[in-house]
C-alpha cells in the first residue's frame, strides 16, 4: 500500500507539464493536481486513523483501497481540469484512510522490539521503491500518454485489495458498538483541511496576506474547538492523554521538520535541473536514484541496526546526514556538478531517509496501546504532510526574484535550518 502511495505521488509530479499542455490549463491550476491530493491526504489522516481503530483496520483498508482504484481509473477518462483535480482529491481522501490503517496493522501485528523494527525497515523500503520508480515510470508514461499515470495505480490497488482480503485475518468482533465523535470529526477535519490549504496557498498569495492570516486564524479556532470537544465528550476521537507520550510528540515534531526540509530539497533540485538546466524529468529521477537505492540497501538491515545501537542513535545518525546533504547544495553552479555535488547529496539524502523515517515511526508508536495505534499512525502521517506543505511554502517564499541561480540559495538556507531544527528537537528530548 505504501509503495502505491509513493508511486502515485511521484508519477503525477513528473506528469504535470504534459497534462497542463494537453488540457490547456495554467501552472497554478495544474499544481492542484498534486496539492489537492496532499490537502485531502493530510486532512483525512487523523480521521482515517481513528476509523481504523473503531471500525476495523482490515475493513477500512479494503473499502478505501476500492475507492482509490475506482477513482484512479475514472481520472484517466477526465476531459477537463476540474474533474481531474476532484479525482485527485478523492484519491487523497482514500489514501488518508489506507495509510494509517496499513501502518496500524503493522504495529498491532508486530510487537515492540526487533520484530517491529525490522517490519518498519521493510515498510520504508517499499515507500522509497515506490517513489523512486514512480519518477522514472511517470516520466516514461508522460512521454507516451499522461493518462497512463492514472490507469497504472488501478490494477495495483486491486491486487493490494485482493491480497488484503486473502492474507489479513478478519477484524476481531467488537464487544460494544463503536461510536464516532461527530463533533470532533467535523472540527478536526475542517481545521486540518483549512490549515493545509492555507499553507499550500500561502506560496501564491503571501504569508502576510489577508486570505492567509484569515485561513490560519480560522483553522486554529476549529482545532481549538476540537480540543474543547475532546476534553468533554465521552468517547473522544483522539484521547488527549496520548500527548503525554514524549516520544510520540517529539517524533511528530521531528517528522514535520524533516519532511519540510525534504520537500524543499526536492523542489529546489527540480528548479535547478529542470527549469534552469533544461533536464528532462527522467534525468532528474536518475540523480535521485542513488537515494532510493540507499533506502533499499539499508532498509532490510534497519531492524538489526536499531536492535544493536538503539532507535535514538540510528535516528540521530539519519538526521545528521541531512546537514551535509543540504550544505552540498550551496555548491550548485552554472553547470551541474554531478560527481562532487549532486550524486553525493543524493546518497546522503538516501542515508538520512533510510535511517530516520523508520526510526521516527518506531519512536512515534512506542508505548501506545493497540486500540490507539491507528491514531498514532494518523498523527505521524499528518505531521509529515503538514510539515511537507509548510516547508515547501516557506522555501517558495524565500526564493526572491533575481538572477536565476542566485535565487535558489536562500531556499537552501531554509532547508538547512529545517535539518538543524530537527536535530535540536531530538537533542532536547534526550536531555529532558
Amino acid at each position: 500500500m505504501i509503495l502505491l502511495d509513493g508511486l502515485d505521488i511521484s508519477m503525477i509530479t513528473v506528469g504535470i507539464p504534459e497534462i497542463q499542455h494537453e488540457l490547456g490549463i495554467s501552472a497554478a491550476t495544474a499544481q492542484w493536481l498534486l496539492s489537492g491530493y496532499i490537502l485531502a491526504f493530510g486532512g483525512f489522516l487523523l480521521l482515517g486513523g481513528r476509523c481504523a481503530d473503531l471500525f476495523g483496520r482490515r475493513r477500512v483498508l479494503v473499502i478505501a483501497m476500492a475507492v482509490f482504484a475506482i477513482v484512479s481509473l475514472l481520472g484517466a477518462f477526465a476531459d477537463n481540469a476540474v474533474l481531474l483535480i476532484v479525482s485527485r482529491f478523492v484519491k487523497g481522501m482514500a489514501a488518508g484512510f489506507t495509510a494509517p490503517a496499513a501502518m496500524s496493522l503493522l504495529t498491532t501485528t508486530f510487537p515492540e522490539g526487533p520484530q517491529r523494527n525490522k517490519a518498519f525497515g521493510i515498510f520504508n523500503v517499499f515507500e522509497a521503491s515506490g517513489y523512486s520508480s514512480g519518477l522514472l515510470i511517470g516520466g516514461l508514461l508522460a512521454g507516451l500518454n499522461w493518462r497512463g499515470i492514472f490507469v497504472l495505480p488501478a490494477p495495483i490497488a486491486v491486487l493490494i485489495l485482493v491480497g488484503a482480503l486473502w492474507v489479513l485475518p478478519p477484524d476481531p468482533p467488537r464487544t460494544e458498538r463503536p461510536r464516532l465523535d461527530i463533533g470532533g470529526a467535523v472540527t478536526l477535519l475542517g481545521g486540518m483541511l483549512l490549515l493545509i490549504y492555507t499553507v499550500v496557498a500561502a506560496a501564491d498569495v503571501g504569508w502576510t496576506s489577508l486570505p492567509t492570516l484569515t485561513g490560519l486564524a480560522l483553522s486554529v479556532l476549529l482545532l481549538v474547538g476540537f480540543l474543547a470537544i475532546e476534553r468533554t465528550v465521552r468517547q473522544p476521537l483522539i484521547r488527549l492523554g496520548i500527548f503525554r507520550n514524549r516520544s510520540l510528540v517529539t517524533a511528530n515534531i521531528s517528522a514535520a521538520l524533516l519532511y519540510g526540509g525534504a520537500m524543499g530539497f526536492q523542489f529546489l533540485l527540480a528548479l535547478y535541473l529542470q527549469n534552469l538546466q533544461g533536464w528532462q524529468p527522467w534525468q532528474m529521477a536518475l540523480v535521485l536514484l542513488p537515494a532510493g537505492l540507499m533506502v533499499v540497501v539499508i532498509g532490510p538491515r534497519l531492524g538489526a541496526l536499531m536492535d544493536r545501537y538503539g532507535v535514538t542513535k540510528v535516528l540521530m545518525a539519519g538526521l545528521v546526514a541531512f546537514v551535509p546533504c543540504y550544505l552540498l547544495m550551496l555548491g550548485i553552479g552554472p553547470e551541474p556538478d554531478l560527481w562532487t555535488v549532486l550524486l553525493p547529496a543524493s546518497l546522503l539524502w538516501g542515508v538520512g531517509f533510510a535511517l530516520s523515517i523508520a526510526a521516527l515511526m518506531v519512536a512515534g508508536t512506542s508505548g501506545v496501546a493497540d486500540h490507539e495505534q491507528g491514531v498514532a499512525a494518523g498523527l505521524l502521517n499528518s505531521s509529515l504532510q503538514v510539515g511537507g506543505a509548510f516547508g515547501l511554502a516557506v522555501v517558495t517564499a524565500a526564493i526572491v526574484p533575481g538572477t536565476q541561480l542566485a535565487m535558489l540559495y536562500p531556499g537552501v538556507a531554509v532547508i538547512l535550518a529545517f535539518a538543524v531544527l530537527t536535530l535540536l528537537a531530538q537533542l532536547i528530548r534526550k536531555q529532558g
